[in-house]
């Protein structure tokens, strides 16, 4: 049976300087980085390299190509549908978005660009919408408990965000497209490679007038969106045995909405790392990492506020084949500063440090594959916490293996829980998970099919509690008072047949309280059943899409008083390719004009069309 040790640590690997440099750029720095098929690569489901076929973990990965063959208008466009996730947004393009993974808390999703963690310490999530799909290369997203790799935050499962990178050597790329709204996307790259070094700039830009984002703002303005982003990378090795990166991404935008006393935000995302890998054989890695991170945000209106977050992180992992596996240990730490406005009150505390170390072992042993995590987080604010998992394979035949998982995970307190002004309560306890999975999965010949079955129950899961007043609080605090469990399962399936690429996958969740007044209702704002079908195919020099999306109802508030139906879209797509370097496509979204929502009073786009000319030269 074929090994499923990963790359570098097969005793025959001894890998060129050219397949090392190229493994760089798919890895974050806390991966071991020399697998050989790259497009089929997974690093965030045990921070090493292995691929897609031997994760154990539950992976649906994007690449460059299927993000420029869909051409989405957003990240949470693109992701809309995907396995296990459900989406809620405000009223269009740039408007707030909350992503649920599993039936998770839209907190309960860890978010990665290239190994750094971002979001806001303020609120706790990140802002999916103002991450620009110009300047993404690839996205893995790993469904389940992997607090015991990364610490807080990742209850639901991890999404990382690689930005773009170089494949080949000189390789310029430009695309403009044009649609309704008054959209423009336009973007603009050069990158090259060689057996020395590798270097990355790309600049993007995004504008849309976008639509009333709310039905019941009876002016019926439009509330548009504007990001204007920029990304580097640059990267070379040291001698044999180290490899050098830095890179860089900032996208600033502006953002008009409804809702709220305000009704316009200036934001920023700023993400600034540089990473060192020590390599000296194929049995041995050691990868130092340093990063800065910002989620930035002025709001403008009848009252002007400010919610910064800067993070300051760093690393260091240690990859060693011991034989019969891979051990894998490591160390974080991680600094979270947050910062208000002038006109707001201060938090009583703007600053926590998290350390944690790590552990892992990898190994096979005949038709067995195996997987140990272990982990500890001590943090300033709330104290210690440990979590482990731990995830098991059977290749029951060279086509079919049955996975069986269990792991803890923990979500940590935001700034607001703790210390909002009359409001946060410095006593909370982090929220904590255990989860359970079982899957089976196939593979004959161009098909590839995936079930799985998983509970995740949540304790001590933060509320408003009214009960919980003091002199300062007189109209209560967040307390861990509620407790969720969450049952579901996903079904996935693709297929090459006949020339036409085949994707599909549905999921369904039962995600419900467990104590209160409102135990027994569905968790808010998650869809309890999600899918999505893609296909496309090309003729000639013609390509051709349909994607079909669906979401069921879903309510909007905890007592499930606030119903919002389901829908689904349709999307088509059609491209032509001029010569090797240039093509051309034009999209149509939401084709049979349906009105939906997402989030209760907050309007959907309608029927959409975007045209796109686009320069790549062949790689």
């Amino acid at each position: 049976m074929q090994s499923r040790l990963p790359v570098p640590f097969r005793a025959a690997a001894v890998p060129s300087a050219l397949a090392v440099a190229l493994s760089a750029l798919i890895a974050p720095a806390h991966a071991a980085p020399d697998a050989t098929d790259l497009d089929e690569v997974v690093v965030t489901a045990t921070r090493t390299a292995r691929t897609q076929d031997q994760t154990l973990a539950s992976v649906t990965v994007i690449d460059r190509e299927q993000i420029e063959r869909l051409q989405p208008l957003s990240l949470p466009d693109l992701l809309r549908g995907l396995p296990g996730i459900s989406i809620a947004n405000n009223g269009g393009p740039g408007k707030a978005t909350s992503l649920f993974l599993r039936g998770t808390e839209s907190d309960h999703t860890l978010v990665l660009i290239d190994g750094l963690r971002l979001g806001s310490a303020t609120t706790g999530g990140a802002s999916l919408q103002d991450i620009p799909v110009d300047q993404i290369e690839r996205i893995e997203i790993v469904r389940g408990p992997f607090s015991s790799l990364y610490g807080a935050d990742a209850i639901g499962g991890v999404i990382q965000i690689f930005t773009r990178r170089p494949q080949t050597g000189f390789a310029p790329n430009a695309s403009v497209s044009v649609g309704s709204f008054d959209t423009l996307h336009a973007s603009a790259g050069i990158a090259g490679r060689s057996d020395a070094g590798w270097y990355s700039l790309q600049a993007a830009h995004v504008g849309t007038e976008g639509i009333n984002a709310m039905r019941t703002d009876l002016s019926a303005d439009l509330d548009g969106y504007y990001n204007d982003s920029l990304s580097l990378r640059v990267g070379t090795r040291v001698a044999e045995a180290w490899t050098l990166e830095a890179h860089a991404l900032q996208a600033n935008t502006r953002n008009e909405y409804d809702g709220s006393f305000n009704n316009l935000t200036k934001g920023e995302q700023r993400v600034v790392g540089g990473r060192a890998r020590f390599s000296p054989s194929a049995a041995f890695a050691l990868t130092f990492q340093l990063g800065r991170t910002a989620d930035l945000s002025d709001n403008f209106g009848d009252f002007s506020t400010t919610f910064d977050t800067v993070r300051e992180l760093g690393s260091v992992q240690a990859d060693i084949g011991i034989e019969p596996g891979l051990l894998t240990l490591g160390a974080d730490w991680r600094s979270d500063e947050v910062a208000t406005g002038p006109e707001q009150e201060p938090y009583d505390v703007t600053q926590r440090i998290t350390r944690g170390a790590f552990a892992q072992w990898q190994q096979e042993f005949g038709a067995h594959a195996l997987q140990l995590n272990a982990r500890h987080d001590d943090d300033t604010q709330f104290g210690g916490h440990t979590t482990g998992s731990a995830l098991w394979g059977w290749e029951l035949t060279d086509s079919l293996r049955l996975t069986a998982s269990a792991g803890t995970a923990f979500k940590a307190p935001t700034f607001n829980e703790l210390y909002f002004p009359n409001y946060g309560n410095p006593r909370l306890a982090p929220e904590a998970s255990r989860s359970v999975e079982l899957g089976l999965r196939g593979h004959h010949d161009s098909m590839n099919w995936g079930l799985s079955a998983f509970e995740t129950r949540v304790d001590d899961l933060i509320a408003y509690d009214a009960t919980l007043t003091d002199d300062d609080h007189p109209f209560g605090q967040p307390n861990n008072i509620e407790e969720a469990r969450i049952r579901g399962a996903e079904a996935t399936f693709d297929v090459d047949v006949s020339g036409w690429l085949v994707r599909a996958n549905a999921t369904w969740v039962d995600p419900r309280n467990e104590v209160g007044r409102n135990a027994g209702r569905l968790l808010p704002r998650r869809a309890r059943v999600t899918g999505r079908l893609d296909l496309d195919r090309a003729f000639g020099d013609f390509t051709a899409g349909l994607s079909v999306s669906g979401a069921g109802e879903r309510y909007d508030d905890v007592a499930n008083r606030n119903r919002l139906g389901g829908y689904g879209l349709v999307d088509l797509r059609l491209g032509y390719v001029i010569n090797p370097a240039w093509s051309v496509q034009v999209t149509a979204g939401n084709v049979f004009d349906r009105a939906y929502e997402t989030a209760r009073f907050y309007n959907q786009p309608g029927r959409h069309y975007l045209f796109t000319v686009r320069y790549r030269p062949a790689r």
